[in-house]
């Protein structure tokens, strides 16, 4: 028995010394395994237990018990040691050399497309004038896109060399990706009573595409239905929306007659600028430009969406926001806002936090 004792004492050394040359955290928990793991030296000695009398139990029990719980405190001593060691030597190695320049935040890097930017600008201002927002689907039927709108049956533009058309359906009706946004006008005024102010942007679709044409380009239409509406307040909402949009304190508007089969009478919007070089300048010179196309509500369209012409009047316009946004900002060709070059957007791009506002400047 004298053995047994003699021989706890030996390995409590043995371990002891182990744990102290411990080098790191692996080598310790070899040393854990060793003596406390499934064949471990103390753990053989604990089982070892089973086989004596209940006279050597009640002897050498507490001496095994009292070498496990020491070496257990002694392992859990050096591993907070090892540690403290390790984390030494990491900081040690992971300096940061704070004369190096700061990263740009990804918020920074980051930018918003100008078409994003130009609707936000757009919503801003027509936002200011009182107008709400509408938006409809861009799967649209003949009805919404072209009956409705006073558009006869033999126009240029029901044509599938103009318009993108889903296959016939059973009851032999065909969908269409939307022409224009002016469907969204004959769902306002079918579903709110007068009067009506809205604006309604979006993407559309057409069967085209060169510098200045794409088969998907966005466009933003307004539409103002009342009593007293009237070309002089079609006149001012312009006049106002382009001294904002171009942030001149003035421009020159001339007004063309045109045909457009959903206004009468109509008429293109022509807005004086000047070029130097290769910039364009807006609200200055002799030169003109065409901006967009509007025109009273014609009475048929009134009359399809249930309103009395004798009652009710109002006006429409409709404009390309890839095309100002070109116009605005210098874009030579309406084919690369599609075409995802990271090159590009960082070039036209904005930051992504730069909300536009009329009371704080709507552009950079």
């Amino acid at each position: 028995m004298a053995s047994i004792a003699a021989n706890i004492e030996q390995l409590e050394s043995t371990l002891g010394a182990a744990i102290t040359e411990a080098g790191d955290e692996a080598a310790l928990e070899a040393v854990r395994v060793g003596a406390l793991g499934k064949k471990g030296s103390i753990s053989e000695l604990l089982r070892a237990l089973g086989g004596m009398s209940p006279e050597q139990r009640q002897e050498f029990g507490p001496l095994i018990n009292g070498l496990k719980t020491r070496v257990t405190d002694a392992l859990g001593a050096r591993r907070d040691i090892l540690k403290a060691k390790a984390l030494d030597a990491r900081l040690a190695t992971e300096t940061v050399d704070v004369t190096l320049p700061v990263r740009d935040p990804a918020i920074g890097l980051g930018r918003v497309h100008p078409v994003s930017q130009v609707a936000d600008e757009l919503l801003a201002i027509f936002a200011d004038m009182g107008f709400s927002i509408a938006e409809g689907p861009h799967i649209e039927n003949d009805n919404y896109n072209f009956t409705a709108l006073n558009i006869p049956e033999d126009h240029p533009a029901r044509q599938e060399m103009d318009t993108f058309y889903f296959p016939e359906r059973a009851d032999g009706t065909r969908r269409l990706l939307r022409t224009h946004t002016s469907p969204v006008q004959i769902r306002t005024m079918l579903g709110a009573k007068p009067p009506i102010r809205i604006i309604a942007p979006g993407r559309v679709f057409r069967c085209d595409y060169d510098q200045t044409h794409t088969p998907m380009f966005h466009q933003v239409e307004g539409l103002v239905i009342d009593k007293q509406a009237n070309l002089g307040n079609l006149k001012w909402v312009l006049e106002e929306f382009l001294k904002a949009f171009f942030e001149v304190p003035n421009v020159k508007m001339r007004f063309r007659a045109s045909h457009f089969p959903f206004t009468e009478p109509s008429m293109e919007v022509d807005v004086g600028c000047t070029r130097v070089g290769n910039e364009l300048k807006i609200g200055e010179g002799d030169g003109w430009l065409e901006i967009l196309g509007c025109g009273m509500v014609h009475p048929n369209v009134l009359r399809n969406v249930g309103l009395d012409p004798a009652e009710y009047q109002g006006f429409a316009w409709g404009m390309g926001i890839d095309r100002i946004a070109m116009l605005k900002y210098g874009i030579p060709d309406l084919r690369t806002f599609f075409a995802s070059d990271l090159r590009w957007l960082r070039h036209y791009g904005f930051a992504a936090l730069d909300m536009p506002s009329l009371a704080g400047g709507l552009s950079r």
